[in-house]
């Protein structure tokens, strides 16, 4: 889901790229290469009207979609030159936390909130309209993130009712949903918690494989290998100390290895361990630096992005070593994003008072 590239100039440049970085890292021991300076593109930033806090973000091609506070959407459909306002127009007025795209023109997006301020809505025409296509009857829910295989199959995370996570299915793009019986998941633990913090809480990936995270006392990944029909729970050796601690969000790379990544929203510079991954069943920590507080992470070919409020990082070898992306020219305290999205190796990022960035790696 990224820009087209254009032209085969361009595509030949851009897998030269690619092969120069790769063979940087294949030829380089890690701690001789974290020594060394590489020209790497810079962040392209705007600021949506009204400043709003945007947690959600999609992009296929050239058509790039961010999503966040005060039923807030803002479409580009030119790459990130310029963005126009889609916002919701709806009475109950809700924090879209995440958005699943399908094309330039069918998204969905996740409201979040007690009871029925978590609901879906639907365009199919870019943004000019919207309907209501499902919301929470359950007092005690509260819609965390969806995530969808194809245009008719997905997943919906909310949180806890009756002592298991919610996790509803649909089959027909939405319309109707049915929630995972309890008993294909595990009881929650004491004081776990799942954070709706960028849209990455619950992603798919290949041959019906599924994975949601959570937090509080407890860093966990849950993982289904049935479309979500059943799961099974795995500790992660992520920071947990506090109840606000734990699992903020999910990433595959291009192999479709597994990462969560996370920290604490309380405590966002502080070092601790903010990011782990899947080796041979064994989830395991990634020397990612521990620059704090993690909530999104992103990848085309081996180039992964990693960010959260405070920072951001990169990786050329698909998420194995990792080191800061420099941004000299943006306030300390916010010089990353709360979620992420890519797509032919062109990165979109939101985060706080209606930031958007747009990271290119076609140049």
């Amino acid at each position: 889901m990224n820009r087209k590239l254009i032209g085969n100039n361009n595509k030949n440049m851009n897998r030269i790229l690619s092969s120069l970085l790769i063979l940087l890292f294949s030829i380089s021991n890690y701690s001789a290469f974290a020594t060394m300076s590489i020209d790497l593109p810079q962040w392209q930033y705007m600021t949506m009207k009204g400043s709003p806090s945007l947690r959600g973000a999609a992009i296929i091609e050239k058509s790039l979609w961010v999503t966040g506070s005060n039923n807030s959407v803002f479409v580009s459909q030119d790459g990130g030159v310029t963005w126009q306002d889609k916002s919701v127009n709806a009475s109950v007025i809700t924090d879209f936390r995440d958005i699943a795209l399908f094309d330039h023109q069918t998204a969905i997006v996740m409201g979040v909130g007690n009871g029925q301020s978590s609901r879906l809505y639907k365009t199919v025409d870019g943004g000019e309209n919207w309907h209501l296509l499902y919301q929470n009857t359950d007092e005690q829910g509260f819609f965390d993130s969806i995530a969808f295989w194809d245009n008719n199959q997905g997943l919906l995370l909310g949180d806890p009712v009756d002592g298991y996570y919610v996790v509803k299915k649909t089959r027909d793009g939405g319309k109707t949903w049915q929630r995972i019986a309890k008993n294909k998941l595990p009881p929650i633990l004491d004081k776990e918690a799942a954070f709706a913090a960028s849209g990455n809480t619950l992603i798919v990936g290949e041959n019906g494989k599924a994975y949601l995270t959570t937090g509080g006392f407890s860093s966990s990944v849950y993982v289904s290998e049935d479309y979500g029909e059943s799961w099974l729970r795995y500790s992660v050796p992520l920071y947990q100390e506090t109840q606000t601690a734990g699992g903020y969000g999910l990433a595959l790379n291009h192999k479709g290895e597994p990462f969560v990544l996370g920290g604490d929203y309380q405590q966002r510079p502080k070092q601790y361990a903010n990011m782990a991954r899947l080796d041979n069943d064994v989830w395991v920590s990634v020397n990612s630096g521990e620059n704090g507080l993690r909530t999104a992470m992103s990848c085309q070919g081996n180039i992964c992005i990693a960010t959260g409020k405070t920072g951001i990082d990169v990786s050329f070898n698909a998420g194995k070593h990792w080191q800061v992306y420099q941004n000299k020219n943006v306030p300390a305290g916010d010089k990353g994003f709360y979620t992420l999205a890519s797509d032919r190796f062109v990165f979109v990022a939101a985060g706080a008072d209606g930031k958007v960035g747009v990271l290119s790696f076609q140049r």
